[in-house]
């Protein structure tokens, strides 16, 4: 396997974001965002899939977040957030990579909520507002250095979901 963006980041002592700005538009930028993207997407399905109640699911998620970013020192939070403030503005292939994350991501939120039996309607403005407050909050953890952001938003976030009033469907066996 070779050497991932992360650890060039980690071994120069760089925030991703400025290894996206030297390198903008490059396809290896692309690719470290495409694979970033993957990352997170398992982190969160595993999450998704731990628990059958939504609300559950994310504040599972938010939970492992605010451990591995804990764990990391603080500097492994979310590349696509870094890459996208980098790229603003512009119709680079970064910034499409990073919409193309975050849209995929939100329709993973999207599809537990809607196999718990949420309406179309509110599941997709729900899993776009879980998505955006896990970022920030990833973002607010990190720039804090502690875990109080993430804990908090995934506290919200599952009194969010539960307000809907959405019976989780019954357990697995």
């Amino acid at each position: 396997m070779g050497t991932g963006i992360k650890q060039i980041a980690a071994e120069s002592q760089a925030t991703l974001g400025s290894i996206y700005h030297f390198f903008p538009g490059g396809k290896e930028a692309v690719a470290a965002i495409r694979h970033s993207c993957e990352e997170f997407a398992a982190v969160l399905r595993e999450a998704l899939d731990r628990a059958d109640d939504p609300a559950e699911a994310v504040l599972s998620c938010c939970r492992d977040l605010a451990t591995a970013l804990r764990e990391s020192g603080w500097i492994d939070g979310c590349p696509v957030t870094a890459a996208a403030l980098e790229t603003l503005g512009t119709d680079s292939e970064i910034q499409q990579a990073c919409a193309e994350a975050l849209n995929g991501w939100e329709r993973l939120v999207r599809d537990k909520l809607l196999s718990s039996g949420f309406p179309a309607g509110d599941a997709r403005e729900l899993a776009t507002t879980v998505i955006s407050t896990i970022e920030g909050a990833e973002v607010t953890s990190q720039v804090n250095r502690n875990e109080e952001a993430l804990l908090v938003a995934g506290r919200q976030l599952a009194r969010l979901v539960r307000s809907y009033g959405i019976e989780a469907p019954a357990s697995r066996t």
